[in-house]
């Protein structure tokens, strides 16, 4: 039988609804999937990350077959293997002879290179098709950014709640009469605030394989591969977005920025990995949510503050990728070049927050979005590492990460190495905001309300040493007249002696004694 077209499906591109599997014909095209150590260790991914996508993407090719499609699929062990994505599309040209390859745009721009060199290379014409999971083109973040003079997430938010309709009134404004709750969803921790129990799935022949494969293949790998707990199927992924929207949406909203102690998830959604790999579509996700609301089921505040994650900051952040790239992967404007600590992977530091959060981090190839902002980036940002050294890491560690979401909120929204494109002034933070929204601080070696000696909090000195340093720059913000008045107001000698407290940390940073 002759192959018509070689449809390709890379690992988080798990839709049917997508062109590339929907416009399939079943008689005569072929569809290709592959592991590939390429991918699995262009960085060095998480354990879990590699074990969710591989068993999502077998029984995500187990199921297209029951559908009636012709799958190839290559497994990572498989001999002959030539263990790249593009490899395996010309050894899989070469075997089957289709009259042309398809492929849906990916995720990252290193392969989009890859394709366009491969287009060069095979002997039948390549298509890339649209990723039309996503709910903004290219072409009208293009269009809504041309001309302006900032690209404000906030306002590109409100076209997209406008095109959709999403928690829009028939005169066409805003539910509840505001865009945006985001001031009544800034709790610190309430005693006793914890996790809601979440969902666990029987692991299966399929999964169990992976496991072993993981195992086996990656020993030395970073994180903790079990207990594994994640959802690999569309059907999984549902229960547990419907689990999120009924038992845990209605307190998202308030404690969003909480942190606590031995509670990776609290009131968090965990869909991310899901969305983001193509088992759930953000559209409804949002829908969903906004149900909530209109039953009763949920707050507002919850439930804005959950879709403006989506509809609002995913697709932003994916415009800002395709719109600035290759050029943003390489800004570092406030010229930072600490190398990454060795505690980032080995999460042996004093300080309790960042040990916290990278337990988190390895125990679950997750930890929410203040963990990583404001624990590990603000450090990131007040210790001055090395941009592309601390976006690898976040590439690397969580299950939700690729390139196209990662890389803008690592460069722009934690380090402002894009000098200001997504946020306007850099999020950094003293101790005492890290005291203020968890309970990290009690029992840790370092006291948050103390900046000199041998107890001071690093975020302390460190702040302001990074204040300090950088005051040409900022000294003019808008936002941040009073951090300056305020060290303004120390004098000379306490300034001094906070630079040097600073220098004194950067020191044990570097001896690995922090």
């Amino acid at each position: 039988m002759t192959t018509a077209v070689l449809r390709v499906i890379l690992g988080d591109q798990l839709s049917s609804r997508l062109a590339i599997v929907a416009e399939a014909d079943k008689a005569s095209d072929v569809i290709l999937m592959a592991e590939v150590m390429s991918e699995a260790s262009y960085v060095p991914h998480h354990v879990k990350k590699i074990a969710f996508l591989f068993s999502a993407m077998r029984h995500y090719a187990e199921a297209l077959r029951k559908a009636g499609y012709t799958v190839r699929y290559v497994a990572l062990e498989d001999e002959g293997s030539s263990q790249s994505i593009d490899g395996e599309i010309l050894r899989a040209v070469e075997e089957l002879s289709p009259a042309r390859v398809a492929v849906t745009e990916p995720g990252e721009w290193r392969l989009r290179e890859t394709f366009e060199a491969l287009s060069l290379a095979l002997p039948v014409p390549l298509d890339i098709l649209p990723d039309t999971r996503f709910l903004c083109t290219h072409a009208e973040f293009d269009d809504w950014a041309e001309g302006r003079r900032e690209l404000r997430m906030e306002y590109f938010y409100r076209e997209m709640r406008r095109k959709h309709g999403i928690l829009l009134e028939a005169d066409g404004k805003p539910t509840g009469g505001k865009w945006n709750y985001d001031a009544d969803n800034r709790k610190p921790p309430k005693a006793g605030l914890d996790s809601p129990k979440r969902l666990s799935f029987a692991k299966n022949t399929i999964t169990r394989d992976v496991l072993a494969l993981v195992k086996r293949r990656f020993a030395d790998g970073y994180g903790r591969l079990e207990p594994f707990h994640f959802a690999v199927t569309r059907q999984q992924a549902l229960r547990e977005l419907d689990h999120f929207i009924a038992h845990i949406l209605p307190s998202f909203g308030d404690y969003q920025d909480a942190m606590v102690k031995g509670e990776p998830f609290l009131r968090h959604s965990l869909l991310s990995a899901y969305i983001n790999a193509g088992l759930l579509y953000p559209l409804e996700v949002c829908k969903k949510a906004e149900a909530a609301y209109r039953e009763g089921s949920a707050p507002l505040n919850a439930a804005e503050g959950f879709i403006r994650q989506i509809l609002g900051w995913r697709e932003y952040i994916r415009g800002i990728y395709w719109r600035f790239m290759p050029d943003y992967a390489t800004r570092n404007a406030l010229d930072a070049h600490e190398p990454l600590p060795a505690f980032y992977w080995t999460g042996k530091t004093q300080m309790a927050c960042i040990r916290e959060t990278l337990a988190h981090t390895y125990d679950h190839a997750y930890s929410h979005h203040i963990q990583r902002l404001m624990i590990t980036g603000n450090f990131a940002l007040l210790a001055g590492l090395d941009p592309h050294e601390v976006h690898e890491w976040y590439l690397a560690v969580y299950a939700d990460a690729y390139e196209w979401v990662e890389l803008p909120n690592t460069l722009g929204m934690a380090l402002h190495a894009d000098d200001g494109l997504l946020a306007t002034k850099p999020y950094a933070a003293s101790g005492n905001y890290i005291k203020k929204m968890s309970n990290y601080c009690s029992g840790c070696a370092y006291d948050p309300t103390v900046a000199l000696g041998e107890r001071a909090c690093p975020f302390n000195a460190l702040y302001w040493d990074f204040v300090a340093r950088h005051k040409d720059r900022f000294s003019a913000n808008a936002r941040m007249p009073f951090v300056y008045a305020n060290w303004a107001k120390m004098g000379t000698e306490r300034q001094e002696s906070l630079r040097k407290q600073a220098q004194a940390h950067l020191a044990a940073m570097r001896e690995g004694t922090l």
